[in-house]
């Protein structure tokens, strides 16, 4: 049974940090390109990160660019996003999603992702 297990969201205040994690169980994820959507209510489900299966290389949203670092360990199957410097745009329901293949690039849609993880709460206080 594929299953991807997002933890490490909670409460933060402003300008703090929190690391969030996604195991994955089912599937070889090495041979999968793991990305981070966001979804904040009202809003689209958007991409945020992302790094690649073979080459590690990473994709970053512009607006978190500096403040989070995606990192990925095939032996444990599970991919970090560490975030930094949390500002009132982050809060949102993160989730993680897995595409078969090497590559990011191009791949910034819900529908390019073929499994999804049930999603973790960010949220930052007043």
């Amino acid at each position: 049974q594929v299953q991807l297990v997002e933890s490490g969201g909670g409460l933060v205040q402003p300008g703090g940090s929190l690391r969030l994690s996604c195991v994955a169980s089912g599937f070889t994820m090495s041979k999968y390109v793991i990305a981070w959507f966001r979804q904040a209510p009202g809003k689209e489900r958007e991409r945020v990160s992302c790094i690649g299966s073979t080459d590690g290389i990473v994709y970053y949203k512009d607006s978190v660019k500096g403040r989070f670092t995606i990192s990925r360990d095939d032996v444990a199957s599970t991919v970090y996003l560490q975030i930094n410097d949390l500002k009132p745009e982050d809060p949102a329901v993160y989730y993680c999603a897995a595409r078969y293949g090497y590559y990011c690039s191009g791949y910034g849609s819900t529908y390019d992702y073929e499994y999804w993880g049930q999603g973790t709460q960010v949220t930052v206080s007043s």
